[in-house]
């Protein structure tokens, strides 16, 4: 007897549907599931087998055998438990065949019969939409998650007995239910830039950094500031939109991130990983390929403190993803893509003995450590970076003032006119901010007078810089005008930008 259940697999954030066939014959006793299953699907069998028994039916002592069609794609994870369970009840006419055609169903069974979650419920619900199916039955902790998926059922499965009285018709199921504008508006408190005391030019080049997506080194003495910095640049960020907040959280669902109280990830994530991580956790990777740090950061903030002490070939593996904006894992089976647009903040100390340039505190390093401490960061990683911010030690006056910085929520006003110039910009395009334009979009759309052409001219030739330098200080310029609501790029746009290439200038480079 055949019975066909739809399920469905996850290859990087999306997934596709699977047929799990299943089929009883005469035979010795015995449970093979074909069509490149991975280990975790392979060592399924004892699980549904005594998930069956445990749950009160009957398991056919007969030849079963599994198929997980399309064969020629690697499956891996749990969720075909499930799945396989009530195939095998239907081909034992314990089930009725018909639902089973009308639904995408995963879950991972334990030896009593509940239903435990799964990774990847959202793509997986996204999947099942768009193959036109009726619904999804997903663990019941992967409810909340999958029901995202607007104007889409979602059916929670509790344990296999109630799953069969569903699709028997002996139950009725409602589908999950979630407000997800109630999701946006629930928003967590950040830090805001007001407690922050002195550092304006620092707080101006945050500001013109998050209002154009730009990538951003800071290099000051310790105790500057630069953590406290980073850690506020989430607040004057814009808020995600609905295709943003569903892009990050399917990478927090493939990596069971996502929490049962955290439906869909509606802030720019934040993400500072400690200099000892590996290329695989940052980058991601792995024997069964997971997103890393730079996937999690996926349209918000990757913050890298004390960046020389990473590394450097764990540096050097941002290179790819900060220019395109995702990352490519190759392997023999297949390639597995994640989404990694993300604004990089790094921070690091002027030298070994972080006193560098300090008026207050004598510098202890030779010429020679100082170039080495800094020839860690390669220079073509320096090169993607847009702005090199140099933060200074904050006076007494301005630490023990009364007078408050600005606040977040000014910066955030800049920023967020700045971003409606864009998006009026590149209307029509998949580009969203300055940082993403192309060669065709800067002639468009940074185009220089004479007195701005012979400023770049001065700055290349002096500094050396190289073509993508240049490219940067153009972004950069465009996004200090956009600050302005100036149509075109000023001198002082330029020359403001062109300050912010610290790095280039610097002896030690």
């Amino acid at each position: 007897m055949l019975a066909r259940v739809l399920s469905g697999s996850v290859i990087g954030i999306e997934a596709f549907v699977v047929d799990v066939e299943v089929d009883i014959a005469r035979g010795l006793p015995s449970f093979s599931t074909v069509g490149l299953a991975e280990g975790a699907v392979r060592e399924s069998k004892d699980r549904v087998k005594t998930s069956i028994r445990n749950s009160g039916y009957e398991f056919p002592s007969d030849r079963i055998t599994v198929n997980l069609a399309p064969a020629d794609v690697k499956k891996g994870g749990t969720g075909f438990d499930l799945p396989m369970a009530l195939g095998i009840l239907a081909a034992n006419r314990l089930l009725p065949r018909a639902p089973l055609a009308d639904y995408l169903i995963v879950g991972e069974l334990s030896l009593d019969g509940v239903i435990r979650p799964i990774q990847g419920a959202l793509s997986l619900a996204v999947a099942a939409r768009d193959a036109g199916l009726k619904g999804i039955f997903v663990p019941e902790a992967n409810a909340p998650e999958a029901s995202v998926v607007e104007g889409f059922p979602v059916y929670a499965a509790t344990t296999l007995p109630a799953v069969v009285e569903i699709l028997a018709g002996r139950r009725e199921a409602k589908p999950w239910e979630i407000d997800v504008s109630a999701l946006f508006g629930r928003q967590d408190a950040c830090e805001d830039f007001r407690d922050v005391r002195g550092q304006e030019n620092a707080k101006r080049a945050l500001e013109v950094a998050a209002a154009g997506g730009h990538h951003l080194l800071m290099t000051g003495s310790p105790g500057a500031g630069k953590t406290m910095l980073a850690r506020r640049i989430r607040g004057i960020l814009p808020d995600m939109d609905i295709s943003e907040a569903l892009e990050t959280s399917k990478v927090y669902s493939v990596s069971g991130l996502l929490r049962e109280s955290c439906a869909l990830i509606t802030q720019r994530p934040f993400r500072a990983p400690h200099h000892t991580i590996s290329d695989a956790g940052l980058i991601g990777g792995g024997r069964h390929p997971k997103p890393g740090e730079v996937s999690l950061a996926h349209n918000g903030v990757l913050f890298l403190d004390e960046l020389p002490e990473f590394r450097r070939h764990v540096l050097e593996v941002m290179r790819q993803p900060m220019e395109e904006g995702y990352v490519i894992l190759a392997r023999a089976q297949a390639s597995v893509v994640y989404p990694a647009n993300f604004m990089l903040v790094a921070a690091m100390n002027p030298c070994p003995c972080g006193h560098l340039g300090d008026p207050r505190r004598e510098c202890t390093c030779t010429p020679d450590q100082v170039y080495r401490y800094r020839s860690r960061i390669s220079g073509p990683l320096l090169d993607r970076i847009d702005i090199h911010l140099e933060v200074p030690p904050v006076p007494y006056e301005d630490l023990s003032g009364e007078r408050p910085g600005r606040s977040s929520g000014e910066m955030l006003d800049g920023v967020l006119m700045a971003r409606a110039a864009q998006s009026e910009r590149f209307r029509g395009e998949l580009t969203r901010t300055n940082a993403d334009m192309g060669p065709r979009q800067m002639r468009l759309h940074c185009a220089l007078d004479a007195e701005g052409r012979r400023i770049l001219e001065r700055a290349v030739n002096r500094f050396g810089l190289s073509a993508r330098a240049y490219a940067r200080i153009l972004k950069v310029a465009r996004t200090v005008a956009d600050l302005t609501s100036s149509e075109r790029i000023q001198a002082d746009h330029l020359a403001e930008a062109i300050q912010y290439r610290g790095m280039d200038r610097s002896p030690f480079r």
